[in-house]
């Protein structure tokens, strides 16, 4: 009877440690990250600045700001703005920032192009020849990460 009871506690024992360990696998690798958003060099402080982050092809560009993952604003200080999002799980993402001088949460266009600043992750200049894309504004995200978007007016 006792070496029943002892094979039943190791094997508790043993059944117990291999969940644990099983549930902390699992636990990193659906592990969430922060994305730090950081602009420069706006041109007022008037408003403030709109940012979008999109995980979806299909998502992107989003002018009417209803397809996005998360979205956010901040103020602007100094010329600069930034906002971190949280809890981000891994994977494909880009970013849409708008510098909404008025503060009506949408583009304001003129006769073709936007009148307000717009800004794309991994652009530095927009235009008939290069509109922006998903595949080529989004980047891997598998850690903490800060990015850069250089805000454009037209």
């Amino acid at each position: 009877m006792k070496k029943l009871t002892k094979y039943y506690i190791i094997s508790f024992s043993g059944l117990l440690l291999l969940v644990s360990f099983s549930s902390f696998k699992e636990w990193r690798t659906t592990a969430d990250y922060s994305l730090s958003v950081e602009v420069n060099n706006l041109r007022n402080a008037k408003g403030v600045v709109v940012y979008a982050l999109y995980n979806r092809e299909d998502a992107f560009p989003d002018e009417h700001y209803k397809k996005y993952f998360k979205k956010s604003t901040a103020k602007i200080v100094n010329g600069s703005s930034s906002v971190i999002f949280e809890n981000i799980p891994p994977g494909k993402y880009a970013v849409n920032i708008l510098h909404d001088e008025n503060n009506d949460n949408k583009i304001k266009n003129g006769f073709v192009l936007p009148v307000e600043g717009i800004g794309f992750s991994n652009y530095q200049s927009i235009g008939f020849g290069n509109k922006p894309k998903f595949s080529k504004a989004s980047f891997e995200l598998f850690s903490n990460t800060k990015i850069s978007i250089k805000v454009i007016y037209m």
